[in-house]
């Protein structure tokens, strides 16, 4: 297994918060190793050349937890 990986933003489609050092929890969509791209939500530096842990989804699982959240009465 390669020690090293490779991603590219492709979009961002949002901001969901700022920490006081920059970092921002965005919603972007990347491509994880030359493979497909995937929606991603996670933290990033300020010019994206580094990152925190975060959670990915596909499509149809990006259209489920839409799904799920418009059910939420907040």
């Amino acid at each position: 297994m390669p020690d090293t990986f490779s991603y590219e933003v492709l979009e961002s489609f949002g901001t969901l918060s700022e920490a006081e050092n920059g970092w921002q929890k965005e919603l972007t969509m990347v491509r994880w190793n030359d493979r497909e791209p995937k929606y991603d939500i996670r933290i990033w530096s300020p010019r994206k050349e580094r990152m925190g842990r975060g959670v990915t989804f596909s499509k149809e699982e990006l259209i489920t937890l839409k799904s799920i959240l418009n059910q939420i009465q907040l």
